[in-house]
């Protein structure tokens, strides 16, 4: 298995309150689970935890036997680096960069920027940016940033990818191109996808359904 979770719980503020109760699951190297549940049920805080975002008030992670949460800071850094991608509900692009720069972000701190430069440019084309390389993000629609985002995420070809309500500030027709891509990069790169959604058909992309109900898995 890739990802394992150990009784995780997760509790916030003072007084405690708690988000997370005895979470244990485990995924497997190209799986595509989603994250589902109610508002306030958990799902993006167990996102956050398994991705190493976050750490859990009880429990441990193990990715690939690595306890993420009792790694020294810099090797964790690298590992997420390294092998890990993110897609959140809003894109996070920066407005004074392209298209292009702006999905070679994570390469700059390698200093591989020029390396991977054809890679970012096929992703970009592949997701039909081909002509919006070089145009800063308030000249694209917001399906065209978060795709954007999508290939930022991806170029670096992480093992795994964790995506928080990508499609949530998108409309269906543009959530829908969005799954598709997710669903195609989970075939054929064998990217192990954790998502979580709110809209069962987007859940429905999935190989694997996670639901959660008061903090709980269901």
């Amino acid at each position: 298995m890739s990802i394992e979770a150990k009784k995780i719980g997760k509790t916030v503020g003072d007084p405690a309150v708690r988000i997370l109760t005895d979470i244990s699951l485990n995924i497997d190297d190209g799986d595509f689970v989603s994250l589902t549940g109610k508002s306030g049920s958990g799902k993006s805080t167990l996102l956050y935890i398994l991705s190493s975002l976050d750490s859990p008030s009880d429990g441990q992670v193990f990715i690939e036997q690595l306890d993420l949460h009792k790694m020294d800071p810099v090797d964790l850094y690298k590992f997420r680096n390294q092998k890990m991608g993110f897609v959140f509900q809003f894109n996070y692009l920066i407005a004074e960069l392209t298209a292009l720069e702006n999905v070679l972000m994570p390469t700059l701190k390698i200093y591989k920027k020029n390396e991977i430069n054809p890679y970012a440019e096929s992703l970009l084309e592949k997701f039909g940016l081909k002509d919006r390389v070089h145009r800063f993000p308030r000249q694209l629609s917001g399906g065209e940033q978060q795709r954007v985002a999508i290939a930022r995420a991806l170029v670096m070809q992480p093992k795994y990818l964790f995506a928080d309500e990508p499609t949530g500030s998108l409309d269906s027709v543009n959530g829908g191109v969005v799954m598709e891509i997710l669903r195609n990069v989970n075939r054929e790169q064998r990217t192990t996808i954790i998502l979580v959604t709110h809209d069962q058909d987007f859940a429905s992309y999935a190989n694997k359904n996670i639901r959660l109900v008061d903090g709980k898995i269901e």
